[in-house]
Order: C-alpha cells, then sequence, then structure tokens
C-alpha cells in the first residue's frame, strides 16, 4: 500500500525511506513546535474578558451619615411625661439606648427624681420610608454587616434630624420638677399603661401642665400592652379617648407599645416627626439660656494645675451662643447685699460628646467655663437664666401675677375644689427651672402681688405655675403671667 508525502504530494511504498527535499528541518520543526506551544501558554494566561451590563451608580445617601451623626447638634427637645412607672425612662432605654436614671438614689428607689436627658438621632429607609433611630440599626446588625442600613429591608438610610428626649419624674412629690421640665419642651410624648386604669393621678396632673404651656404637639403613647389582654388593651385604648375629649391632646394620636419588648417603636418615631416639628430658629433674637444642671466635673484629689472649671448645663431657648462668648447668670449667688449676677466666658460648648463651636436651641447644651467648681457643685446654679451681659431682664424679688386658677386639684385622687389664694399665703412657684417660694402680699381685682424667698430672673408675660400644699404635698392649683 502506497503513502503520500505531506511536503510534495509524490506516492512511496516506503515514506520513510524518502527523502523529500521539501520537508523542513529538525531545527526548523522545533522551532516551529516552540512557536505554537508559546502561542497556546499566553492565550491560556489571558483573562476571557466578560461583558457585563453598567452598574447603576451607588446612591451617596449615606456618604455624609458618619459625619452628621457625629457632628450635628440636637434640634428639638421632646417630653416624656405621666404616671410614676408607666414606662418613660424604659421607652428612652428603646429608642436611644441610654438609661436616664443616672443616679445612685434613683436606681436604688427605681423611680426618675431628676431630669433625665438622652440624645438620639433619626433615619429614615429610602427604599421602604420607615424610621427608626441609629442605635436600633446597631442593635439589629449582626456582626460583619455593613453599617447605616434599613432594619426591616437593608435599604440605605437618610439622616433626618437629631432630637433630645427630657424624661420628667412622674411622682406626685416631683411635680415641679416636671412643671420646670414642661418648659424645656417644643412636644411631648403622654405615657399610659394599659395595666392601670386612665387615668391615674399625675396623667391628669401632666396633661394639665402641658396645656398650661401650651405644649399642642402631644403623641400619646398605650405602653404595657403585651401585660393585658387584648380586650383589657381595647378597653384601655377607649377609656384615652374619653380622657382626652374637650383636652389640648384630643386629636393626637394613639400608639400601643412595649417598651420592653421593643414593640412599635419605629411607630412611635414616625409619628413624633410627623407631629412634632422643629422650631424655627431666629438668630436675631437674644441669647437666653434656661440653666437645669450645673455641676464640678473635676475627679476628687485632682491636682490644682490640672483643675477645670465648673459647667453649667441646660436649654438654650433663643438665639446663638459662640465660644469665647461672655455669659452673664442671674439672679446669680446669694452675698450681703442681695443676690448679685454671675459672669463667665464659654470656653467650650458640648452635646453629649460632641463638640460644638456654636450651639443654638434644641437639646441639653453643656457650657465649660473657667468660674470656680465650688459655685456650680451639687447643681447650685439651677433656675438661673443665661444670656449676654447686659440683656437679661431685672432680678425680681417680688412679683405681680394675673393669675388663672384652675376648677379643681388636678393631681389629687379624689375631686377637690381649688379654694381662692389667700393673704400671707405660702405658694410654689415655677418659671422655667427657677422653683421659688411666694408669699401672697396683696390681692386685687387685676393681679395678685408675691414676695419671693428666691428672686427670679424672667421676661414680662412669663408663664408661672403655682402650686400649694394639700394633704401634704404640693399639687397644682393654677398659673399666672408675670405684669
Amino acid at each position: 500500500m502506497s503513502q503520500k508525502c505531506p511536503y510534495c504530494g509524490k506516492e512511496f511504498k516506503r515514506l520513510s525511506a524518502h527523502k523529500c527535499p521539501m520537508a523542513p528541518s529538525e531545527d526548523k520543526k522545533e522551532k516551529v513546535q516552540e512557536e505554537k506551544i508559546k502561542e497556546k501558554t499566553i492565550a491560556k494566561s489571558k483573562p476571557k474578558e466578560k461583558i457585563s451590563p453598567k452598574k447603576p451608580a451607588k446612591p451617596k445617601i449615606s456618604q455624609n451619615l458618619k459625619d452628621l451623626l457625629g457632628n450635628t447638634q440636637a434640634e428639638t427637645n421632646i417630653g416624656l411625661v405621666g404616671h410614676v412607672d408607666h414606662g418613660k425612662t424604659t421607652l428612652v432605654k428603646a429608642i436611644c439606648g441610654e438609661w436616664t436614671d443616672r443616679f445612685s438614689d434613683e436606681q436604688e428607689r427605681g423611680i426618675s427624681i431628676k431630669l433625665g436627658y438622652a440624645n438620639s438621632t433619626i433615619l429614615k429607609c429610602s427604599a421602604c420610608n420607615k424610621y427608626m433611630t441609629y442605635w436600633m440599626t446597631e442593635q439589629a446588625r449582626k456582626k460583619g454587616e455593613k453599617r447605616y442600613k434599613c432594619i426591616f429591608c437593608k435599604g440605605e438610610l437618610e439622616f433626618v434630624r437629631k432630637i433630645s428626649f427630657v424624661d420628667a419624674p412622674g411622682h406626685s412629690v416631683l411635680m415641679s420638677t416636671m412643671l420646670s421640665g414642661s418648659s424645656l419642651m417644643d412636644g411631648a410624648l403622654l405615657l399610659i399603661a394599659a395595666d392601670e386604669v386612665c387615668p391615674q393621678p399625675q396623667t391628669r396632673e401632666h396633661l394639665a401642665a402641658l396645656e398650661i404651656a401650651n405644649i399642642k404637639n402631644i403623641v400619646i403613647v398605650q405602653n404595657k400592652i403585651d401585660s393585658v389582654s387584648e380586650e383589657r388593651a381595647i378597653e384601655n385604648f377607649n377609656e384615652i379617648k374619653s380622657f382626652i375629649k374637650g383636652s389640648i391632646a384630643e386629636n393626637a394620636p394613639i400608639i400601643p407599645v412595649s417598651a420592653v419588648f421593643n414593640a412599635n417603636i419605629e411607630l412611635i418615631i414616625e409619628y413624633f416627626e410627623k407631629n412634632i416639628p422643629t422650631p424655627q430658629l431666629n438668630k436675631n433674637d437674644d441669647f437666653r439660656f434656661l440653666i437645669a444642671r450645673s455641676f464640678d466635673i473635676n475627679k476628687p484629689g485632682t491636682d490644682l494645675d490640672k483643675l477645670l472649671g465648673g459647667v453649667i448645663g441646660g436649654s438654650i431657648t433663643q438665639g446663638i451662643v459662640k465660644t469665647d462668648d461672655d455669659i452673664e447668670m442671674r439672679p446669680g449667688l446669694r452675698g450681703k447685699s442681695g443676690y448679685e449676677p454671675i459672669f463667665a466666658k464659654a470656653v467650650s460648648l458640648s452635646q453629649g460628646n460632641i463638640r460644638l463651636e456654636e450651639a443654638k436651641p434644641g437639646g441639653l447644651i453643656g457650657i465649660g467655663t473657667e468660674l470656680d467648681p465650688f459655685l456650680t457643685k451639687s447643681d447650685s446654679l439651677i433656675g438661673n437664666l443665661g444670656g449676654a451681659p447686659g440683656t437679661l431682664p431685672e432680678i425680681l424679688t417680688e412679683v405681680k401675677l394675673d393669675v388663672h386658677l384652675l376648677d379643681q386639684v388636678i393631681g389629687a385622687e379624689e375631686p377637690i375644689k381649688v379654694e381662692k389664694i389667700k393673704h400671707n399665703e405660702r405658694l410654689l412657684l415655677v418659671c422655667g427651672t427657677m422653683r421659688t417660694a411666694g408669699v401672697v402680699s396683696k390681692i386685687t381685682k387685676d393681679f395678685i402681688l408675691m414676695k419671693l424667698s428666691i428672686p427670679l430672673c424672667a421676661e414680662k408675660d412669663s408663664l408661672i405655675s403655682i402650686s400649694r400644699v394639700i394633704k401634704k404635698r404640693f399639687r397644682l392649683i393654677g398659673y399666672g403671667y408675670i405684669k
């Protein structure tokens, strides 16, 4: 059988004996073979080009969220009011992770005694439009997951605003503290427990205080629904509707909640976002600062050269303050010839862990000063009004009030008619954060004149709440305006 030469095409019986002149040399064969191997190797090493669709640009929603969380001041004060043990402090913990009962006597007794403060950042999901707080997202986030994601749909989150909670005591003997706290509130959450008959004594009293302070932006929280049956929850809801009928809170939304089990917390946030707007700021107004706290931040045993000045804390009601601004505080401290104003410089401004160069109304502001810490320790400056030097009203040792009495004593368990104010009667007055006693020295058809045990500094037409001792406790009986 003949074989055909692949180079010249001739046929031979034995192809191995044929020496074709057209056949390539061995060196050339090896070179060609090497080039083929090289080409195959290069082809294998090259990655295959994938044609992928263009990815949409990532939304820039959260790129500045970290900065906003760390540098933004709270702009709205939301009060928590209601009867003792109805869950105000627990609700704050569920919303922002802070337990506002920070003092040892509060923790031992299990009740709020002083005004509690906590800040929180409100976020909104751009996908499902639900509201939440930064604390809630961190609690729901698992290890390794990205931050700033919606707890419901993992969508991108938008910054809405920062708010500050003012947790007011609910016990009847601490009503004056609640009244002073109401002067700091832009809106309120009124807590009513589902496992008790509504209204309880301080539920009535706190709602009356909100009405006197003209706080119209209210959300009612029906708490502790986890501890009652469905039938009782509905019955309690109807009790609440009957209680608020005809009051300033008549049209307020009622949200059923379990603060212990974090049920419906996002609904509370949604409703106070819709019902409690941020107050408008006029930077041209004179700076006013209600002092609700004052303290010494130095630890015992601190060296003299390392001591820091005293700190005052409270809320700005109008205007702005900047670092290095001078501040006057009235009525100040008692001296030999009466009360004298205190002057200080704002060496630092802060809100929680956030340092500020400029502070405006909203939240609790801490102002560091160069004052001797002895002057500010143990809340000794509570009730003072701060402002730019020379702009504050005069110190009042007596006040002329246009008085409005309530029909009944609101906080008592049984109905008690409010009697008329008498000559030489001693009453408790609360104006802003100042609490003082007043003795009635004159009564006319148009006003009542009262001499004050501790003077106050307040503008004309400022609101003053009036309480008297009834059955060994101060009870709210009315209010008045400075004439």
